[in-house]
């Protein structure tokens, strides 16, 4: 059995222009040759399908994606794609509104879904999907934001390692086949954080495949570990954006041949997004030997304990400041200013930081402290 599994579409600027106008070669024309001979193949839907400008964004740091038109629907089912998965830190952006107009249009649309859902027990089930006699189990999951579902409202299958494990067991019961694909990873960082690493690897441990990453709106590298493949990182797949830079702008489609004796896996890359093109174009010639020895050098780290938890020691310095600024109880774009030209010192250090962390870094402290700020954003009817 092949499957084609590619990263985050968000259609807006130029491409939610031609798909507007039902113009959907100009956005897929490639992509809809090369899915016609596999399968299965599954995209990630990055924003929910918004029916009017009256619904409200729900509450939540970071941005709020949506999209107005149906025609968003349309483009995928016509590139030849067979599923979507809703796992992603951004389906639940317009609430239950835009859960359920999405999860209805790629319904009628007769898109597969999977990893989202109207209540957790929908986010939370498992695709199956048949072909060639052989049963593949599809499980989709994302790092807990503000997107994931409850038994009161719809949204994304939170990632909880322990659910997971259960979920993959129950899979491999019932097919042959169990590939997890996972939203999450650290935005704008091209490797997995050693804790990532170590999770992804126990999914493999737990009965899986092949586990597929994406989220960090670059490309990552891969491993294969006893004898599985595990994708760190696909890049956006179709994501326009003014300004991008090249990180942004390259991603990767992973194949998977899925056989009883094993998994071969093979990395199409292309680039999305570029001043010239705003859909998705294949590289080919020496962008797609750079884009390969990219990758070589990323799995080089990977493979490489040490190596990775250097880079990951750069990442957290790189970061540092911004993150502990966050903490700080009063912020705006002038005290960032401030902060980011050293004339404001932190307010939060000493003593409350060994707080902070104690809160952050200890299971018990961390849930209620969760809980009990989900109560106070949501109400206690979550």
């Amino acid at each position: 059995m092949k499957i084609i599994i590619a990263g985050d579409f968000v259609p807006q600027n130029r491409v939610l222009h031609y798909i507007e106008k039902e113009e959907y070669d100009k956005v897929f024309g490639q992509v809809k040759t090369l899915l016609a001979q596999v399968d299965y193949s599954i995209v990630n839907l990055e924003c929910p399908l918004v029916r009017s400008n009256n619904v409200e964004p729900a509450l939540k740091s970071g941005p709020n994606l949506k999209c107005l038109s149906s025609h968003m629907i349309d483009a995928i089912k016509w590139a030849n794609f067979d599923a979507v998965t809703f796992a992603n830190n951004h389906f639940r952006d317009y609430g239950d509104d835009g859960v359920s107009a999405t999860i209805d249009a790629c319904a009628e649309c007769g898109l597969s879904t999977v990893g989202g859902g109207n209540n957790i027990d929908e986010a939370s089930r498992i695709l199956y999907v048949t072909s060639h006699n052989e049963k593949l189990a599809i499980i989709n999951a994302c790092e807990e934001e503000f997107s994931v579902a409850t038994d009161k409202w719809g949204g994304s299958n939170p990632l909880n390692p322990i659910h997971l494990f259960y979920d993959i067991r129950e899979a491999r019961k019932n097919a042959n086949f169990c590939i997890v694909i996972v939203h999450g990873g650290v935005e704008m960082y091209q490797l997995p954080t050693p804790q990532m690493q170590e999770r992804y690897r126990f999914l493999i441990d737990a009965g899986a495949c092949a586990v597929v990453n994406h989220h960090q709106h670059c490309f990552s590298g891969y491993e294969v570990y006893n004898s599985n493949p595990i994708f760190y990182g696909l890049g956006n797949f179709c994501f326009d954006r003014q300004e991008s830079s090249l990180l942004w702008q390259r991603g990767y489609m992973v194949e998977l041949n899925l056989k009883s004796d094993g998994v071969e896996f093979n990395l199409l890359p292309y680039k999305q997004g570029t001043k010239e093109y705003p859909g998705v174009d294949f590289c080919q010639g020496q962008e797609l030997i750079a884009c390969k020895e990219e990758i070589s050098k990323l799995n080089q780290i990977i493979s490489n304990s040490e190596s990775l938890a250097k880079a990951y020691r750069s990442l957290l310095e790189n970061i540092r400041e911004r993150r502990l600024w966050d903490l700080e109880p009063f912020y705006n774009r002038y005290l960032r200013f401030l902060q980011r030209h050293h004339l404001l010192p932190r307010m939060i250090k000493g003593l409350a930081l060994t707080d902070y962390y104690d809160r952050m870094s200890c299971y018990a402290h961390r849930e209620t402290l969760c809980d009990i700020l989900k109560d106070e954003i949501y109400g206690k009817t979550r």
